[in-house]
């Protein structure tokens, strides 16, 4: 496994572009939290076995650490995002830069660019569900919904849309994780009812784990599933005790900077090495 992450050395919260984001919270001391919490998450992902890739900082843009929004990845190829909001644009050329090299070392094999005019955020908005074989689609925030069609003739999989409901839920991997072995963690206010028709028509009753007002404000979603484990910020003594029923380990990581911009676990990882087809015994993985 392959995940890309950024140093955080220019991350700070001086602009707001969604409901969570607190320039006026920013201290030195959150800095330094920062660091110490993005160290905590990498050393969470190489415990399981996994290689991480390093994104160099870049003053005048923070959120350059949620490289989940930089790109959808799958059977290594590379759809590089789009963004809508000014502040977070000029994050595209450096995250081009970075997949073209990584294409040059062989750990990504195409780098594809989106259609003029059409929005889209990367992994923050289509989420590939191995278990059901095909991506999960946010819109209506920040992706467009002309998007959808991009991601299907781009990567040859079908896609089911999900109407984002609300800007506090901006992107799809902040309210909707799938988990290995078919579980869905999700939290139903954050869609419109069309979207919740979606979801439960595809994930059977026993297999959705809804997250409460007070785990998805936790950021507990917005998680890294590797296998059993999932990786998140710390969560409410709830969330703990209904994965733990589902058989899930939990490692939690202080996120607490990140979440002031509206990002978590997820957010601040990109995987390279997704596949559309696990191969024998490698399934759990996912």
């Amino acid at each position: 496994m392959r995940f890309l992450m950024t140093d955080p050395r220019h991350f700070n919260v001086s602009y707001q572009i969604n409901p969570w984001m607190e320039p006026a919270a920013w201290t030195a001391e959150a800095a330094e939290a920062a660091s110490q919490g993005s160290r905590a998450l990498r050393d969470a992902i190489a415990a399981t076995g996994a290689v991480v890739e390093t994104v160099p900082a870049v003053e005048g843009l923070p959120d350059l650490v949620f490289p989940a929004n930089a790109a959808i990845v799958l059977d290594g190829k590379v759809l590089v995002a789009r963004f809508l909001c000014a502040e977070r644009q000029g994050e595209e050329a450096v995250f081009r830069a970075a997949f073209e090299g990584l294409r040059a070392r062989g750990i990504v094999k195409e780098v594809v660019e989106l259609p003029q005019g059409v929005l889209q955020e990367g992994a923050g908005d289509a989420i590939w569900d191995i278990d059901r074989g095909f991506f999960w689609v946010g819109y209506g925030q920040r992706s467009t919904q002309s998007s959808i069609a991009v991601i299907e003739s781009t990567f040859g999989q079908a896609t089911v849309a999900l109407e984002l409901a609300s800007p506090r839920f901006y992107h799809l991997d902040t309210c909707f994780c799938p988990l290995s072995g078919g579980k869905v963690l999700y939290y139903p206010p954050a869609f419109t009812p069309e979207a919740l028709a979606a979801i439960r028509a595809r994930v059977m009753p026993q297999d959705r784990i809804e997250a409460t007002d007070e785990e998805a404000g936790a950021f507990c979603v917005n998680a890294v599933n590797i296998g059993r484990t999932i990786i998140m910020a710390k969560a409410p003594e709830s969330l703990r005790l209904k994965l733990a029923d589902h058989g899930y380990t939990l490692r939690e990581v202080d996120l607490a900077p990140f979440i002031l911009s509206g990002g978590g676990a997820y957010c601040m990882t990109l995987r390279l090495d997704r596949t559309a087809q696990a191969q024998a015994g490698l399934r759990a993985a996912e």
